[in-house]
């Protein structure tokens, strides 16, 4: 078996009904926010995705496989009309005890590269393209700011304040949104299905 949960990422886009080979496996799922892991067979799958109580126009019909063993975040990601399917792999990797491991995922369609910082300019991901999901970097846990700037400079492009990072799991920290226009870009830090999850 393997699992995979879905995420709404695309900015422009009303709630959403998810299909997989014809079966809901989300309902109304708003932009910004993740369903639960689902348990699912390995193998071909076909997603169809619909504004939210319609089945007659979807916006996007794509097809993937899922490998055995695997947990996985899909994420719908892009701008009405052009939006896609982007899976996220949870890797298997072994943590340190007492440690913390997060990376970053960049899905905002209309933002720059970016440096991942700390307020003091510290680098913890650099030149994070829109599409590219960086290595875990596993630290010691506690409450942080993290800053989103524009690659190689100073320019802030998100200030992200008293971020709770726990020992002993896995976090992605997702941005999404817009720069400069409405939704907003913003981060979000869920934990990764691989801190739990047991094969």
């Amino acid at each position: 078996m393997s699992y995979i949960r879905i995420l709404h990422a695309v900015p422009n886009a009303p709630a959403v009904d998810v299909y997989a080979n014809d079966t809901m496996i989300a309902r109304n799922l708003p932009y910004n926010k993740f369903t639960e892991y689902l348990q699912v067979p390995p193998g071909p799958y076909n997603i169809r995705i619909y504004p939210s109580g319609e089945k007659n126009d979807d916006v996007l019909d794509a097809d993937l496989t899922i490998p055995s063993n695997t947990i996985t975040t899909i994420a719908a990601i892009g701008l009405l009309p052009e939006i896609d399917l982007f899976p996220i792999l949870d890797p298997e990797q072994d943590i340190e005890p007492g440690k913390v491991c997060i990376r970053f995922t960049h899905l905002s369609p209309n933002a720059p590269p970016v440096d991942i910082t700390l307020p003091d300019g510290t680098i913890l991901f650099d030149d994070v393209m829109y599409e590219e999901v960086t290595d875990y970097l596993c630290i010691n846990p506690g409450r942080f700011t993290l800053q989103a700037r524009v690659a190689g400079t100073d320019q802030v492009v998100l200030n992200v304040p008293n971020i709770r990072l726990k020992p002993n799991r896995f976090y992605t920290v997702y941005a999404v949104g817009l720069v400069g226009d409405r939704p907003p870009l913003q981060v979000l830090i869920p934990l990764d299905g691989n801190s739990y999850i047991q094969f």
